[in-house]
């Protein structure tokens, strides 16, 4: 997904009061395009040349293009929810327009919504929360001839490993090394090879990628800081 496709899709969602239909993975291919991005600039040997800039302006172009886009439909979802909620008349098929987590959020609003109404408007008692003890415990509760009975969940094995929510085929973060250094003088914003946005002045002592600490080493703007080891 290119900077001028999102743009275009942008401009048409800001232009209508309505959600726009938009492609399902229209939010996965832009990230695989910041990625493509970045890997270009990881290539480059001077992060700071032109070339190297014009590829992180450009991801940073995209990446708050795709923000606006996500604020914009937010704000009509919200809107729609609120109406749901009140029990106005709303066009479903926007409802229809939305992506699966789009989807998923508009639920949650309308429901959050309407147990508010309830509690606050209409004096509906609150959901009975479980004894704390027994939350601390992580009990089960469990229906007998009308009185409640808690029974003990097995703890489990000490050489479990345990569950992560995260598929094992998911790729790490990347992250550059980076280095402490000191800033020698003053210098304009620029766009780390990790995708940061850098403001440094005379006397600073930040951590940087190590790639742009390199360059900027090389042209005297800043000093590597080696920390004394501890024995």
């Amino acid at each position: 997904m290119g900077f001028d496709d999102l743009r275009s899709i942008l401009l048409s969602e800001r232009e209508t009061g309505k959600l726009l239909q938009i492609s399902p993975d229209i939010f996965d291919r832009t990230h695989a395009e910041i990625a493509a991005l970045l890997k270009k600039v990881y290539a480059i040997e001077d992060p700071l040349s032109d070339e190297a800039r014009a590829l992180i302006e450009e991801t940073i172009a995209i990446k708050e293009t795709m923000h606006e886009l996500f604020s914009i439909r937010s704000r009509k979802i919200l809107a729609l929810a609120i109406m749901h909620a009140e029990g106005n008349y709303y066009d479903r098929e926007e409802v229809k327009r939305m992506l699966p987590a789009e989807h998923e959020m508009f639920d949650r609003v309308a429901s959050g919504l309407e147990e508010c109404q309830g509690i606050l408007l209409n004096n509906a008692k609150q959901p009975l929360v479980p004894p704390l003890p027994a939350v601390l415990r992580g009990i089960e509760s469990a229906e007998d001839e009308g009185d409640t009975v808690y029974t003990e969940v097995p703890a489990a094995p000490e050489d479990a490993e345990p569950q992560s929510p995260v598929s094992s085929s998911a790729a790490p973060p990347l992250t550059p090394p980076y280095m402490l250094v000191r800033v020698l003088q003053d210098m304009d914003t620029f766009m780390g090879v990790d995708g940061r946005i850098y403001s440094l002045a005379k006397g600073d002592i930040v951590t940087l990628p190590e790639r742009n600490a390199s360059v900027l080493s090389d042209r005297n703007i800043v000093i590597g800081i080696t920390l004394p080891s501890c024995k």
